[in-house]
């Protein structure tokens, strides 16, 4: 059987958002954030589920390292809560959240596990919404107070750092397509949202180098791929555009300097422009670390006319798919990553989100997924052949160590190595949990 092997030093990991495993919404000084407001107003989540208590981790975060312990990781990424720290979003710090993060922190550092922050997963303090959220570029300044403040509090503690978790989700998810928080549906908004996330992160970039705190920083959107249907230049038009909106919207600025003139012009077909101010595009240009990648989901694509934002429809040649309905397309991953090498060259890369939705609980104590063992496989092995490609991959990521609040969905969908009883909160490592350790224990993949 043929062994595919990784580097020693690759950083094997999981990761975890602070609303969707933290509970505690209303403990420990902490304020509201906008998944509050949306998760509590009817209709807007499966079931009418909520995060104020999620998986509890607020107050089981010794058994979450514990369990990250046993896992073997290297790497564990968190996020964290912004109205932890700052429940206005500005002002004074909270001391007791910032308690918090360090008790999260030093527990990990004493089993030799290295902390990888997150400093934004989606929750904005809902007092900023209540100014126009993103929408309002105030509320970059606000960012950069709230990340500096970090920065300082943990210098020589976490040495890893990303500024936004997938901007895509942020401005179009969440202000064009509307099904995320605050779930407004305006492309002009979200195009607005997108620069400013853009600023922030560079403005954050330039304070973090500022600050002298030893580590790294970068960021991580969410990327997908579409592969033509045919050679035709419409499918290839149409696929590329599609693939566009979330790779070159938002790292041609990143490190070319400038927004993509074919997503431009395909925006601008539906009445919206990105709107740029005098040192925009400077602030947001600032060299990064690595970048992080979250993979997910591809599949074929051909230009239909009048066919969405992009005129495309995505062509299903029956793919296997998880319980969320993705279709498991891995390599996409192969063919993204090599993309943005050729695009903007050996930007060393995390695979910061890489993982599946498979439902069930367990049965007798045991919960068998050997649809996520396979597709964790099937995507590690493509993840190694960008590799060999020359794509410099420093570590991997799955999604998620737990089961968790999954946004909209609510509790209804599981992506988790451990699977959480939601009445009960009692964690039970699946069959993935046990194949994953093995290969980080090995470092090496059978095929």
């Amino acid at each position: 059987m043929p062994i595919i092997q990784f580097p020693e030093d690759f950083r094997w990991g999981a990761a975890t958002a602070a609303y969707q495993i933290e509970g505690a919404w209303n403990e420990g000084g902490r304020g509201l954030s906008i998944w509050d407001t949306y998760a509590h107003t009817p209709g807007k989540v499966r079931n009418g589920d909520n995060g104020d208590t999620a998986c509890d981790s607020y107050h089981r975060y010794e058994e979450d390292i514990a369990y990250i312990k046993e896992l073997g990781l290297r790497t564990y990424r968190f996020s964290i809560s912004w109205p932890r720290i700052f429940p206005d979003g500005t002002g004074e710090v909270n001391r007791e959240g910032m308690d918090y993060y360090h008790r999260l922190v030093n527990k990990l550092l004493e089993n030799g596990i290295e902390p990888f922050c997150t400093l934004y997963h989606w929750d904005l303090p809902q007092a900023l919404q209540d100014k126009g959220g993103w929408k309002n570029r105030d509320t970059i300044g606000a960012f950069v107070r709230y990340a500096d403040t970090m920065f300082k509090a943990f210098a020589g503690k976490i040495k890893l750092w990303t500024t936004f978790n997938e901007p895509w989700c942020v401005s179009f998810k969440a202000h064009y397509i509307g099904d995320l928080a605050p779930g407004e549906q305006n492309l002009q908004s979200a195009l607005d949202v997108a620069h400013h996330l853009m600023i922030a992160h560079g403005r954050t970039v330039q304070q973090f180098r500022q600050s002298g705190v030893p580590g790294e920083i970068g960021y991580a959107p969410n990327v997908s791929w579409r592969e033509p249907f045919s050679s035709r230049q419409e499918d290839i038009a149409a696929c590329g555009r599609r693939t566009g909106w979330m790779v070159e919207w938002f790292l041609d600025p990143l490190f070319k300097g400038e927004y993509p003139e074919f997503m431009a012009e395909a925006f601008a077909a539906q009445g919206a422009s990105v709107q740029i101010q005098p040192g925009d595009m400077e602030d947001i240009r600032q060299p990064v670390d690595f970048l992080g990648i979250n993979y997910y989901t591809g599949s074929l694509g051909r230009y239909k006319q009048g066919n969405g934002l992009f005129e495309l429809e995505d062509i299903d040649e029956g793919y296997e798919r998880t319980d969320f309905n993705w279709p498991i397309y891995p390599q996409g991953l192969y063919k993204v990553l090599v993309h943005i090498k050729e695009r903007y060259g050996a930007v060393p890369v995390y695979i910061t989100e890489n993982g599946a939705c498979y439902d069930g609980d367990p049965v007798q104590g045991r919960l068998r997924d050997d649809k996520r063992t396979g597709y964790l496989k099937k995507h590690l092995l493509q993840l190694k052949r960008a590799m060999e490609d020359g794509v410099p991959v420093k570590g991997y990521m799955a999604w998620s160590l737990l089961d968790n609040f999954e946004w909209a969905d609510g509790y209804s969908r599981r992506f988790g190595l451990i699977h959480v009883d939601f009445n009960t909160l009692k964690r039970t490592p699946k069959a993935s949990f046990y194949w994953y350790k093995k290969v980080i224990g090995n470092g090496w993949l059978e095929v």
